[in-house]
């Protein structure tokens, strides 16, 4: 596993660095038993590496259309810098957002928004839920700050759509609803998944996320 974070936003293709794989702050099986170690080391060292090495390639395709003035290969590359971009994005959050030490409830300025927002950690809670098992196929269900409204949302995207990049809100809490984060342990019943996740939430790092983009 190679180490490195975000080295540059997406579309900045001049003298670009290639995009890495981040390591993960934990053990692929710190998280056990809510998500096993053979679920982590796939999803993080396969899945998430295909997504990284697939950007590079769709990004070095798109620095080549752009120095010919190739207009129909850059339009035709967008879902791969898409799909493949937001896959990067979300799991470079996802890692973030689950800890071994995780759980609970979140402390603070962040549990006075999610009450604010949605009346009680348990009404959040039960809506993020849902939420992420409406999802038909595959995709993420999100907690996000609306900047301009001052406010949580909550928001599903399908496939690897990016968030901010799809709906313009800041992404703090993602939970990955494809079959590859969770099949292996839970077979086809996505609530049971669900249920688990919230056991190794990050709330240190969610905070620290909504603090940021607050300022």
């Amino acid at each position: 596993r190679s180490s490195s974070k975000l080295v540059t936003p997406l579309g900045c293709l001049v003298s670009r660095q290639k995009h890495t794989l981040p390591d993960l702050p934990y053990d692929y099986a710190a998280l056990e038993p809510h998500i096993n170690a053979e679920i982590m080391q796939l999803h993080h060292s396969k899945h998430h590496a295909t997504y990284v090495n697939n950007l590079n390639i769709a990004e070095e395709k798109y620095k080549e259309a752009l120095a010919k003035g190739d207009v129909t290969t850059q339009v035709s590359l967008q879902p791969a810098l898409k799909f493949n971009g937001g896959g990067h994005i979300n799991h470079t959050i996802f890692w973030t957002n689950l800890s071994p030490n995780g759980g609970g409830e979140p402390k603070g300025e962040l549990m006075e928004a999610i009450k604010r927002d949605f009346g009680s950690f348990a009404n959040f809670k039960e809506k993020l839920t849902a939420v992420s098992v409406g999802v038909q196929g595959s995709g993420w269900g999100w907690l996000g700050y609306n900047k301009e409204q001052g406010r949580l949302q909550i928001a599903a995207c399908a496939n690897q759509d990016p968030l901010q990049g799809t709906t313009g809100l800041i992404p703090l809490l993602g939970i990955d609803v494809w079959e590859h984060a969770y099949y292996l342990q839970y077979k086809n019943v996505r609530p049971d998944y669900l249920k688990a996740i919230w056991n190794v939430i990050n709330w240190e790092n969610v905070s620290s996320r909504y603090a940021i983009c607050k300022k």
